[in-house]
């Protein structure tokens, strides 16, 4: 993660872009929120009023009441509809931020990388090998950009979120709340885990594609010498080894992500089953109604989505810490032959024709 640290520079340069972005990330979650607490009234409105409507079953007064329920069921749904559309409004303006942000920093960093390149010596392109270099220029700055894009983005939105939503539970009821919140250390120890491994393996993909990226100029610029030699076969050879060494390291990947998963929707499930349980319980005894159980799962629905992308983030990070270490190590190369910095003098000349003349015939 250290490595990320040389980005810091990038988020100075476009600080007014950042921060109407959080601005942005806070007002849309509170929009996504306050549905959650128009759905419990709904559900408080229709529980506590419906012996009412039953009670005048067969007269003229049950239509008035069916009548009022309508209308405020409508009222309810319209509020939602409006809440939500001002949400994907203030998301939007989101995207348009963070991430045009991450693409002016990918195009700064390209740059910087090509710059660098012009000031390296021909040494150094005898030591590396061109694909190599051009995977750092390309894949390499991809990866960070998916980092300073999507996953700062979706990390700021998770931890609104999460904050949000934590504080309207514990407002509604605490003990409901710390029982709904109970598989979250589970959760925390889970990431620890599979950040190491997605980690590792992310590392060792970066390699072994520049490798590949390598051995494949290497062959297109010698085609030539290749077919004259008949040497099709062995080459072919080396590169299907090469290839089944990267789909394994990346088979290796995803299979850690597919275990990553359904773990974190587990978790969120036994989150709900622990609302409707404790939560039943609570009704019979008066102490909630069962609006508040509504809300409480509308709060425990909501928390899936920022978990499962917990989990995307997760693999965005790792993946951006070592791609920016492998640019980082270019970066802090010196040329083998550094020109003077001292400035260049000034030639202050001028440039006069006296007793010029000219004559046609």
């Amino acid at each position: 993660m250290k490595h990320l640290f040389f980005l810091n520079k990038y988020f100075y340069k476009y600080k007014w872009w950042i921060i109407p972005g959080v601005f942005f990330v806070i007002i849309s979650n509170i929009f996504g929120v306050v549905p959650a607490q128009v759905v419990g009234h709904a559900f408080n409105l229709i529980t506590e009023n419906i012996a009412i409507y039953q009670l005048f079953d067969g007269f003229e007064r049950q239509e008035i009441i069916y009548d009022i329920f309508s209308n405020s069921l409508f009222f309810f749904g319209a509020l939602i509809l409006i809440l939500y559309l001002m949400r994907g409004l203030f998301l939007f303006f989101m995207r348009q931020t963070i991430i045009l942000m991450s693409r002016h920093i990918e195009y700064d960093m390209k740059n910087e990388i090509y710059a660098h390149y012009q000031k390296l010596s021909l040494g150094f392109y005898r030591r590396n090998n061109t694909g190599d270099l051009m995977n750092r220029a390309t894949e390499d700055v991809n990866r960070v950009r998916m980092y300073v894009g999507p996953a700062i983005m979706y990390t700021i939105n998770t931890a609104v979120l999460f904050l949000l939503i934590i504080y309207f539970m514990f407002d509604v009821n605490s003990t409901l709340a710390i029982y709904c919140l109970l598989p979250l250390p589970v959760l925390v120890v889970t990431i620890y885990f599979v950040n190491t491994l997605i980690n590792q393996k992310s590392e060792r993909i970066q390699e072994q594609l520049s490798r590949l990226s390598s051995f494949v100029q290497e062959r297109f610029s010698g085609i030539r010498v290749i077919k004259s030699y008949v040497r099709e076969k062995q080459v072919q050879d080396v590169f299907a080894t090469e290839s089944n060494a990267y789909k394994n390291s990346s088979m290796n990947l995803v299979k850690v992500q597919a275990l990553f998963y359904p773990t974190m929707l587990l978790l969120v499930g036994l989150s709900t089953i622990l609302t409707v349980y404790i939560g039943g319980k609570q009704v019979i005894d008066g102490s909630i109604t069962p609006g508040n159980i509504a809300e409480f799962i509308v709060y425990v629905n909501q928390l899936t989505f920022p978990v499962t992308m917990l989990g995307w983030v997760t693999t965005l990070i790792q993946r951006a810490a070592a791609s920016q270490k492998r640019i980082n190590e270019f970066l802090q190369l010196e040329p083998d032959i550094t020109s003077s910095n001292a400035e260049e003098p000034v030639f202050d000349g001028k440039i006069s024709f006296k007793n010029v003349s000219f004559t046609y015939p």
